[in-house]
């Protein structure tokens, strides 16, 4: 059976989207939706479907199964909501919403008319991932105690400066930490289970926008563990994303989505590094040439429709990392530079 997916946005995620979803055997795209009617065009010449700059109009194209959606983070759940009360099933970009009152409400509204909701964090699928999580389930790193993530990354202020949502507080809900860095904030949560309390700094340190531009974090895990998250988009020209976790059987270092190094008391039989690296520019660049990760968050999303399954991350696992994101940010704005934050991982 044929899938028809629907495209909201228009923009430079679009065309990502086009292209994980055009590599996919039986797939097409149905319709684009954006409010640019010149990059709408390139689009639909380019990838097929049909031009929509009316919501209404195009949420009424037929044959369509599901949406993806890529337009400015706040508009999430407003996008997603309407899809979902028209039948469609919804796979929105991270992070799911801008607030766990947003998310809430596109979880409520795609529970309510029975259709699939998933947030793109493709990263939970990339192989040097899964075996780090593969390992910590099987104890081969022991009991987790450090974590260190460090997203230090460069955008160019025309990054912000020709953009209308980019590092504002309504359609991107922040900066470094709810953009640039949810793709860790999601993996530090999956691998290690919840935060129950945090610490943390914000500063707004290169760029001219409304929200931070620089984050630190502690964490404290409901394990026990320790974590420190750094996330910047001004450190001058961009470095790899890292993350090192150590427990009580060694220590594992990934960069670049691949396992670096791993220093353990009893190494896994046959171990050896992965291959396959995700080639995208990010930290120096928001352009995304290597597709791989979303063709595979696709394809999974659609079995998960197929098969009625819940895809690898569903809207209440992406919320989770929302209500960490608010958490920073409320402990942040504490008089006290940051005092301890309680903080739920699940809606009432």
């Amino acid at each position: 059976m044929a899938i028809h997916i629907g495209l909201i946005g228009g923009g430079n995620i679009t065309d990502t989207h086009a292209r994980a979803a055009r590599a996919i055997p039986g797939v097409e795209i149905a319709a684009i939706y954006g409010t640019n009617p010149e990059k709408l065009a390139t689009l639909c010449r380019e990838y097929g479907g049909k031009q929509y700059q009316d919501f209404d109009a195009f949420l009424a194209h037929r044959p369509m199964n599901l949406v993806a959606i890529g337009s400015p983070s706040g508009l999430h759940a407003t996008h997603g909501i309407a899809a979902a009360q028209r039948g469609l099933h919804v796979l929105t970009e991270k992070p799911i919403d801008v607030n766990t009152r947003r998310a809430d409400a596109l979880i409520e509204a795609a529970r309510r008319s029975g259709v699939k909701l998933g947030v793109m964090f493709q990263d939970r699928l990339k192989p040097g991932i899964c075996q780090l999580r593969e390992w910590i389930n099987a104890g081969v790193i022991g009991q987790p105690l450090l974590a260190d993530a460090r997203v230090k990354w460069y955008r160019p202020p025309e990054y912000y400066g020709q953009s209308r949502w980019r590092g504002t507080l309504a359609l991107d809900g922040g900066g470094a930490l709810i953009n640039q860095a949810v793709h860790t904030v999601d993996l530090l949560l999956w691998l290690l289970g919840d935060v129950v309390r945090v610490q943390s700094r914000i500063t707004t340190a290169l760029h001219k926008i409304e929200a931070e531009d620089t984050a630190l974090a502690i964490l404290e895990f409901s394990s026990g563990a320790l974590g420190v998250l750094q996330a910047t988009t001004a450190a001058y020209p961009g470095y790899q994303r890292r993350l090192e976790l150590t427990g009580s059987e060694g220590t594992v270092i990934l960069e670049q989505d691949l396992i670096l190094a791993a220093n353990l008391r009893h190494a896994p039989p046959g171990f050896s590094q992965g291959s396959t690296t995700d080639e995208n520019q990010s930290a120096r660049s928001a352009m995304v040439s290597d597709f791989r990760g979303h063709q595979a968050l696709f394809e999974n999303f659609i079995q998960a429709v197929e098969r009625d399954t819940t895809p690898i991350c569903d809207g209440h696992d992406g919320r989770r990392s929302i209500a960490l994101v608010e958490a920073i940010y409320r402990a942040a704005r504490n008089p006290d530079g940051g005092s301890l934050v309680s903080i739920a991982s699940e809606p009432a």
